[in-house]
């Protein structure tokens, strides 16, 4: 059995579709590319596709996961080409790699994050990020099922810093970039409650919802504060073309073609 592990984005307008969209969108795509895919067992039996920390609904990406199990090999990168032209656009698979490793998942463990905050000025994001940079905790709330929790916003963000106001935007008003660097805990730190502390310690309020987009998702590295391609470790570990083209000569090789 093979697996391939792929890299997704959702842009545009579906930005707005759920992670259950997906879902029925991405298994279309993948009986149309006549996919051979591996199904679990049982009554119900469904292809076999492993998820890895979807982005919220209504938040653009650029760095989404997933996992396919196959049951006959296939190249990646041709595998990649069929599925992406079976998608709408939008959503997009922009990388393939087959899986030579285990434990993508808890290769992810941090997210880089643009917020887009159209209607607030660069200097005005700039004292609110200060101002939360500062503070020791920063508590948020958020609905849940049962009822409403509090948690402290401000431990999980490993960076956050105002950007120079966006050249493309739509109107003349201001419009300030954030990045934040946010790392994977419980309960997880959304961008939605990282805006939340901002308004808390700044009162920083958008005059309309903020654009997000998840730019990466990988492995937090402590030291260098940056997000790794934890598709990486898979291509590390790919024979390369030599090594590959050397051992199908030996396999195809006539017996005692090598002798004196």
């Amino acid at each position: 059995m093979q697996r391939i592990r792929l890299r997704y984005t959702k842009r545009g307008r579906l930005r707005f579709t759920s992670h259950r969209d997906f879902q029925r969108a991405f298994e279309r795509a993948l009986r149309r590319s006549e996919v051979p895919m591996a199904y679990s067992a049982g009554f119900t039996p469904h292809p076999k596709v492993s998820y890895a920390n979807a982005a919220p609904t209504g938040t653009g990406s650029e760095a989404e996961f997933l996992e396919i199990a196959l049951t006959e090999a296939r190249d990646p990168d041709v595998l990649r080409r069929l599925l992406d032209e079976s998608l709408p656009d939008g959503l997009d698979i922009t990388d393939a790699v087959e899986a030579r490793t285990s434990g993508l998942a808890e290769r992810l463990t941090a997210s880089v994050w643009e917020m887009r905050l159209d209607g607030v000025g660069p200097e005005d994001a700039r004292k609110a990020v200060a101002l939360f940079n500062a503070a020791g905790t920063v508590e948020v709330q958020r609905k849940a099922k049962n009822g409403i929790r509090t948690f402290d916003a401000r431990a999980a963000v490993a960076d956050l810093r105002a950007l120079d106001q966006a050249a493309d935007r739509p109107g003349d008003g201001p419009c300030a970039i954030l990045r934040l660097v946010v790392r994977h805990v419980t309960p997880a730190v959304r961008p939605d409650d990282v805006l939340s502390g901002l308004r808390a310690v700044a009162d920083l309020a958008p005059p309309v919802p903020a654009a997000v987009t998840r730019l990466a998702q990988g492995l937090f590295d402590e030291e260098s504060g940056t997000v790794t391609d934890p598709l990486a470790p898979d291509r590390e570990a790919a024979p390369t073309a030599r090594t590959a083209v050397a051992g199908a000569a030996v396999a195809t090789a006539p017996e005692g073609a090598g002798s004196a």
